[in-house]
């Protein structure tokens, strides 16, 4: 039996057992939430490299075709370029 007090006992049994599962429990939600917080992190790491991945692919097809483009146009300038010595 607990001190004297003026609460009923099972009342104070009650709480002290109800403090206890909060204490019990407390590691399991501490685990959890450090599960949930690092899947998260994991996740977003995850999208953040297939974007990356997409934004570079975008920008070497960007620059493949620039390229493209130059080299196509070196024949056009040296026509242009011997045409114009030609007329004058």
């Amino acid at each position: 039996m607990a001190f004297p007090t003026s609460v009923n006992d099972q009342i104070t049994d009650s709480v002290s057992q109800v403090n206890t599962k909060v204490l019990g429990d407390s590691p399991a939600m501490a685990m959890g939430n450090l599960f949930m917080a690092t899947s998260q992190a994991l996740a977003n790491a995850a999208h953040n490299a297939t974007y990356s991945q997409q934004q570079t692919n975008i920008t070497a097809q960007a620059a493949t075709t620039s390229g493209i483009t130059t080299l196509y146009s070196i024949d056009t300038s040296s026509d242009a370029v011997g045409t114009s010595k030609i007329y004058q």
